[in-house]
């Protein structure tokens, strides 16, 4: 029944993962979640065997793993692979330009700290002057009574925050209150920039634990030089620059937890029932929250979108980008962005800001 050289009959278990070059602990694993289950298994012995024709899809299999792409989203892949190749071409295009992303920001992250570290921003001038232009803007939506969401946008500050519970309104205008203290004038330097978000959102954790409420919290400091990020929950950060466009942070929900975990895949996140359910919020008392926070370097040119998840949820990915990228106004920008929610039937609260980092008009 069995072949080790794999001409035609079927092979064992281990032939097949010699030729594969997987591990057997990893077959029986794929087998369990259904990834490469094998042609049959002996009913007395429970040893699995397989046939040639599946060493294909175990070789892509091997070469996903690779670049740590979750089990999930390879089962897809590899599915896809059999029906259509340029569908499975693309997801893993995607899949890859979120991981240059995520690289891309904790590159920005160590410069930042190599820079700090060795006290080269001390001692190189900026040669360059920057600034930003910014506008912000929040919606009721077509269904909700209240709204609670909120947005801001000043000089040092853009933020936006989606309440929840009885009282999620004054919840998510007291998370941006506590943020704003760090924008009354005072110059924050670079060095300074990570401590400065890490106490502001701990501020805010505890004011908002004066509601019987919680809120997500996305918000960027602005030094001058650079953006520090803080984010806590479902709210997103986009930034567009060079042509591409693509999320910086990532969501603190139950069912991208899953998704990272390879437990299901993007098209089971989509209509997952608990797809809302949050994983970190503010709002936890006493609780240290655990914030992501990122420091870039930022570009002439560059374009970033706050956005609460009435927009991120309820608008494709596609259609957000081309109102981002069409619209050269900040403000206008904004405004056809709720525009775009509102179109699509949105059933919740919209709160955006649109910030362009710009070099500075000499007088």
């Amino acid at each position: 029944m069995t072949s080790e050289d794999g001409t035609g009959t079927l092979l064992t278990i281990g032939a097949f993962a010699r030729t594969a070059r997987l591990s057997i602990k990893a077959l029986r694993l794929y087998d369990e979640i259904g990834l490469l289950p094998p042609l049959c298994t002996d009913p007395a012995t429970g040893y699995r065997y397989y046939e040639p024709a599946q060493l294909e899809r175990a070789r892509l299999v091997a070469w996903l793993r690779r670049l740590d792409m979750p089990l999930a989203r390879i089962r897809l892949v590899c599915d896809l692979c059999e029906t259509d190749r340029f569908a499975a071409v693309a997801e893993i295009r995607e899949f890859w330009l979120r991981v240059e992303a995520d690289t891309a920001a904790r590159r920005d992250l160590v410069s930042f700290l190599i820079d700090q570290l060795s006290g080269k921003e001390d001692t190189v001038r900026q040669t360059e002057q920057l600034e930003i232009r910014y506008a912000a803007l929040s919606d009721i939506g077509s269904v909700r009574e209240v709204n609670q969401d909120a947005a801001f946008a000043g000089e040092r500050l853009l933020a936006v925050a989606d309440g929840f519970g009885e009282q999620g309104a004054p919840a998510s205008a007291a998370a941006i209150d506590a943020l704003r203290e760090v924008d009354d004038g005072r110059v924050v330097e670079s060095g300074d920039l990570l401590n400065v978000l890490q106490d502001a959102v701990q501020r805010a954790n505890e004011a908002v634990s004066a509601f019987d409420a919680g809120t997500t919290l996305t918000a960027m400091l602005w030094t001058g030089s650079h953006l520090g990020l803080v984010h806590i929950g479902d709210s997103r950060a986009y930034l567009l620059r060079d042509g591409r466009f693509f999320q910086i942070t990532h969501d603190h929900t139950l069912v991208q937890s899953m998704l990272d975990e390879g437990r299901i895949t993007p098209q089971e996140a989509e209509s997952h029932p608990k797809r809302t359910l949050l994983v970190r919020a503010l709002g936890s008392g006493d609780v240290v929250v655990e914030p992501e926070v990122q420091v870039a370097d930022v570009r002439a040119g560059d374009r970033y979108l706050l956005c609460t998840d009435g927009l991120s949820a309820n608008v494709a990915d596609a259609e957000i980008r081309r109102v981002v990228e069409g619209t050269a106004d900040p403000a206008e920008a904004v405004r056809n962005l709720l525009a775009s929610a509102e179109h699509e039937g949105s059933p919740d609260n919209v709160a955006c800001v649109v910030a362009d980092v710009v070099r500075a008009t000499r007088s």
